[in-house]
C-alpha cells in the first residue's frame, strides 16, 4: 500500500509564503502524477496544480503565478511552493498521486491533508 504524507502546512499572513511536501512511500513502480488539491469550507474538493513524471504541469486560474509546483521523481515527493498567498487560498490542502505497484497496475492514493490558513 502506498501512503501519502502532506508536510509544510500552517498559518501564514496575506502576501506570505508556505511550502508543501508530499512525500510517497511504499511498493511503488512509478509515479505518473502527483499534484495538490484543497478543499476550502463549504467547497467542492479542487484540483491546484498537478505535475506529470516529465516534468509538464497544470494549475488552476486562481493560483497562477503564485504558485509553483516541482517533484522529485528519486525520492518520489511531490512540492507545492505557494507565494503571494491569499485568504481564500485558506484550505485543506491534499496531495494525490496516480501510481503503479508494478508495470501493469495503476492505482490513485490521497495524503490525509494539511491545512492553510492565511490570515492576518
Amino acid at each position: 500500500q502506498v501512503q501519502l504524507v502532506e508536510s509544510g502546512g500552517g498559518l501564514v499572513q496575506p502576501g506570505g509564503s508556505l511550502r508543501l511536501s508530499c512525500a510517497a512511500s511504499g511498493r511503488i513502480f512509478s509515479i505518473t502524477v502527483m499534484g495538490w488539491y484543497r478543499q476550502a469550507p463549504g467547497k467542492q474538493r479542487e484540483l491546484v496544480a498537478g505535475i506529470t513524471t516529465d516534468g509538464s504541469t497544470t494549475y488552476a486560474d486562481s493560483v497562477k503565478g503564485r504558485f509553483t509546483i516541482s517533484r522529485d521523481n528519486a525520492k518520489n515527493t511531490v512540492y507545492l511552493q505557494m507565494n503571494s498567498l491569499k485568504p481564500e487560498d485558506t484550505a485543506v490542502y491534499y496531495c494525490s498521486a496516480v501510481y503503479n505497484s508494478d508495470p501493469a497496475t495503476p492505482f490513485g492514493a490521497w495524503g490525509q491533508g494539511t491545512q492553510v490558513t492565511v490570515s492576518s
